[in-house]
Formats: C-alpha cells, structure tokens, sequence
C-alpha cells in the first residue's frame, strides 16, 4: 500500500514536472524567453515545486489513503511563466503553447504503454500503468476548457476578439470553477472515461 502511493507520488511529480517543461519550451522555441529567463526552462524538480500543489495537497491526499480513504491522488507544479505578447504571432502560438503540456504527456503515455508488452512483474505492470494513467489524466483533465487550464488557450486562440476577450477574465475566478466541477464529479463522468477510453486504445486497459 504505501509502496503503491509513493509509486504514484512520484510518477505524478515528474509528469506534471515535464507538463511545465514543455510549455516553457514551446514558448521559448515561438519567441518567448521569459522561461528561460526565469531559470525555468530546466528538467530540474526544484524549480518547479509549487508548495500547495506539490507538496500540501498531495501529502494530505497521501495521508487520507494512509488513513484509509479512497481518495484521488492529484497535483500540480508551479506554472511557467508566459509573456504572450512576446510569441511571434500571439494567437496562434499561444495555442501551441498550451498544447505542448498535454501533448507531452500523451507522447510519454504512448511510450510508457510500450513496455506493458514486455512480460515483467506484477509489480512492474502496475507502475507502467499507474504511469500511463496519470499521464492521460494530466492531459485530459488540462484541456478543460476553462482559464487557467490549458485548454482555455485552445478556445481563446480559436474565439473572435469581442469573445476571447471576456472569456479570458474568468481566469481569476477559473481555480474556483475547476474546484466546483471537480466537487461535483466532472473527473468522474467526463474526465475518467476520456482516460479509461485513451487507456484501451493504447492496450493499457486500467483495473
């Protein structure tokens, strides 16, 4: 048990480690420095521990399962700092931008999901597929279309003027709705089936 949690503590920190990463790239690579900069556009797990995110809230999710409770083990990493306005065409690459995390994250699924084919241990196969799940998760769960979550670049990109501009004002309020969503069980029918779907798709089929 306490093996698994730190299995999927781990997994999760470096996926949403390398979620971060791929965004300052993207930004960096379309014209903006602010990354790079920042120190940022770095591999290295410290520069990028957010203390509620990586720390507080997973250590209590970790400590309700210890307790006992079936609770959903979830996390994030400090955001990389983006100057849009700095992108070369601003609409178009800030959608790239966004994409870039949940991209990265698919690719690291597909290539995880590669050595669920190769016979190994019980043992091994739970953490190949805890790792393909997280990433799927990640990626999925972020192209919710509501700021800050990455989809909501995709829709500001995509939107004319007169509406990005007021969907983009949300952002304050996004953390807010995300949390209701979530409370209201949006993982559980939108977010879980995408995954599970992805998982099945990738030969991965979750237990």
């Amino acid at each position: 048990m306490i093996l698994e949690i730190i299995s999927i503590a781990v997994i999760l920190f470096f996926a949403v480690v390398v979620h971060e990463y791929a965004h300052g790239w993207a930004a960096y690579k379309l014209g903006d420095p602010t990354a790079k900069l920042a120190g940022r556009l770095t591999l290295n797990p410290i520069m990028h521990v957010d203390p509620v995110g990586t720390i507080f809230l997973p250590g209590v999710l970790i400590a309700l399962r210890l307790l006992g409770m079936n609770t959903f083990l979830f996390g994030w990493a400090k955001p990389i700092p983006v100057n849009f306005s700095r992108l070369r065409n601003p609409r178009r690459d800030m959608m790239l931008v966004g994409l870039a995390g949940p991209a990265v994250n698919v690719v690291m699924a597909v290539a995880i999901s590669r050595l669920a084919r190769v016979p190994a241990s019980l043992e091994v196969y739970k953490f190949v597929e805890a790792a393909v799940f997280i990433n799927l998760l990640l990626a999925t769960f972020n192209m919710i279309p509501i700021p800050p979550l990455d989809g909501s670049r995709l829709v500001m990109g995509l939107l004319p003027r007169q509406l990005a501009v007021p969907y983009s004002r949300l952002e304050p309020y996004g953390i807010f709705i995300v949390i209701l969503l979530v409370s209201g069980g949006i993982l559980d029918t939108v977010v879980i089936p995408v995954v599970e779907w992805a998982g099945r798709l990738l030969g991965v089929p979750f237990s």
